[in-house]
């Protein structure tokens, strides 16, 4: 088969939404060498590359194509789509061309979230506006609806109408490097890096509301005089995170929270723009706290399971769908429980042995192969028709 991707994301993206395009690509290219990959790529990337035999870039040729980018990946790709033969076409966030009904190309849609339905008031009212024309359109016309968790297809239902049977739950998978164990001096050489603890609690995502520094930060408050782990935050934000830093202020928690995002070396290396050193924090880490009050899947808390390092996530969404059996679940609204995990992890290292072997199982299924499978089974069943 020819399979053709929205790639924007793969090459353009360094949060969930790309790192989810990667590492599916090159599952893919890795497990089923046989099919060819057309990455359609809006304009170059200096930021990730992907690389193999049968990969291959597309970039806008004309001048109006490559002038007006979104419109080219929104609609006008269909030509390119037609010139190159592709059989299916595979929407890697939300999307898919206008009107590509109409070529007789079969096409797939990957859905990963509603949030912009269930919490519409954490966005701006036009980007909502936005978002629910083209996710629907997407769920309308696509021939399949790849969701990534059970919460997500649920939501698809619920919010769109999609039929059922048209909706497969195809989970995602992370980064293989994040199973690779990383060596001491490999560890101690990058917190030397980022001037990092020796031992921190870990919280990586966007600073938003949803995603819930601010209570992570008032458990940290309660724990102030009997816990001296600090915490390490990757991410940036806007209004919420000045929030969260008025928070810290206010409650002299300065040398409790580090944010990363402040760290002169953090903003400008490439090794932690594309996440490269990633597997090396999240596994010096002593557990990552994730919890969120939705998701769609949650990548930062299967990263954190195949790094061997416990995870406190929220019993909410599809985040037991994501930890498993081994992960430390809290009520996201209740500080006092996040404390709670964070003390008993911390000092209860048989405790903590047990959720990390627990989680390692639990990851095994989402490895790279069986979601390079769930989805290329997607694939075959438009094929076979």
């Amino acid at each position: 088969m020819n399979i053709g991707f929205d790639a924007k994301r793969a090459f353009h993206n360094g949060t969930g939404l790309g790192h989810y395009s990667r590492t599916l690509l090159q599952s893919l290219s890795a497990y089923y060498p046989e099919h060819a990959y057309y990455l359609f790529n809006p304009k170059p990337s200096s930021l990730f590359q992907l690389r193999g035999d049968n990969l291959h870039e597309v970039l806008p040729q004309g001048m109006m194509d490559r002038f007006f980018s979104s419109a080219w990946r929104s609609s006008w790709v269909k030509k390119d789509l037609k010139r190159l033969h592709i059989d299916i076409y595979h929407g890697l966030s939300h999307e898919i061309p206008v009107g590509i009904t109409k070529t007789g190309i079969r096409s797939v849609v990957t859905i990963h979230d509603l949030i912009h339905e269930r919490y519409p008031e954490q966005y701006n009212s036009i980007d909502v506006k936005i978002y629910r024309k083209k996710f629907r359109y997407a769920c309308q016309h696509a021939d399949r609806v790849i969701a990534i968790s059970e919460q997500t297809k649920k939501d698809i239902i619920e919010f769109y109408h999609t039929p059922p049977e048209k909706i497969t739950v195809c989970y995602q998978s992370c980064n293989p490097a994040f199973g690779t164990t990383v060596s001491e001096e490999e560890k101690q050489r990058v917190r030397q890096k980022y001037q990092l603890p020796a031992h921190y609690f870990l919280y990586v995502g966007s600073i938003i509301e949803r995603k819930n520094l601010l209570n992570i930060c008032k458990a940290v408050y309660l724990l102030r005089n009997e816990n001296t782990i600090p915490l390490v935050v990757i991410g940036d934000g806007g209004k919420y995170k000045q929030q969260v830093k008025d928070f810290i202020v206010q409650h002299d928690l300065g040398t409790h929270i580090i944010f990363m995002s402040d760290n002169p070396v953090a903003k400008t290396d490439m090794a932690f723009r594309t996440a490269a050193d990633f597997p090396a924090i999240y596994q010096s880490a002593t557990a990552m706290i994730y919890p969120s009050v939705f998701e769609g899947f949650g990548i930062p808390v299967l990263e954190a399971l195949w790094s061997n390092v416990p995870v406190i996530t929220s019993s909410v969404s599809c985040l037991p769908e994501a930890g498993g059996p081994g992960s430390y679940y809290v009520n996201p609204h209740i500080a006092e429980e996040i404390a709670t995990a964070m003390k008993k992890i911390s000092t209860d290292a048989a405790f903590a042995s047990e959720m990390v072997a627990k989680g390692r199982e639990h990851a095994q299924k989402f490895s790279p192969q069986a979601c390079a499978a769930s989805v290329m089974n997607v694939y075959q069943s438009l094929w076979l028709k």
